[in-house]
């Protein structure tokens, strides 16, 4: 009459596809396992903690434990004390093309999210462009009033009296609502 539970803990278990459970007692290489299990893969099984509230929520009805599966190299050691299952390259693959396309996809709505973000932006940039028209050189006689009004209060108010046959270029200063008129 000895402990069982010691004898478990220093055991690794492997899971077989079929429901067979094999444990071992040794630390063994996942390549010896596949060359005892051909077509099969070596996986690491990784439990994932059940949140409290679905554990209490969920007490009365049978509690499904989520578990994450990690792949092993064939050079990985299995270690005793962690339960193990086999995997078929089957379903290895099947995985793999999930992966592929899922990423395939999430970069197709990338590029059509930019593609939509980029026709949005031209078109805004059309229709700026289409309503500062009327700002953009040589268009129209507003454009021509406006340049020759910049000119005149660049120039500071200056008037160039030909009378007087000066051209007097010196700075006055200007008010707007006072007109100055020839000197």
């Amino acid at each position: 009459m000895g402990n069982c539970q010691a004898v478990d803990a220093a055991a690794l278990v492997i899971q077989h596809p079929t429901g067979k459970i094999e444990r071992m007692y040794c630390p063994i290489l996942a390549s010896e396992i596949m060359k005892l299990n051909p077509g099969h893969y070596v996986s690491l099984i990784i439990p994932l903690p059940v949140a409290a509230a679905a554990t209490t929520a969920a007490a009365d009805e049978k509690t499904v434990r989520f578990t994450r599966v990690k792949l092993l190299r064939p050079n990985d050691t299995l270690v005793l004390g962690r339960a193990y299952r086999l995997v078929t390259t089957q379903d290895v693959m099947k995985v793999l093309r999930a992966k592929k396309y899922a990423k395939m996809k999430k970069k197709q709505q990338q590029q059509e999210a930019a593609e939509m973000s980029e026709e949005k932006l031209q078109a805004d940039a059309e229709e700026h462009s289409s309503s500062s028209q009327v700002l953009k050189p040589g268009n129209s006689d507003s454009e021509k009033a406006v340049k020759n009004e910049i000119r005149q209060r660049r120039g500071g108010g200056l008037t160039i009296t030909a009378a007087a046959g000066s051209r007097s270029k010196s700075w006055r200063p200007s008010l707007d609502s006072i007109t100055e008129s020839g000197s």
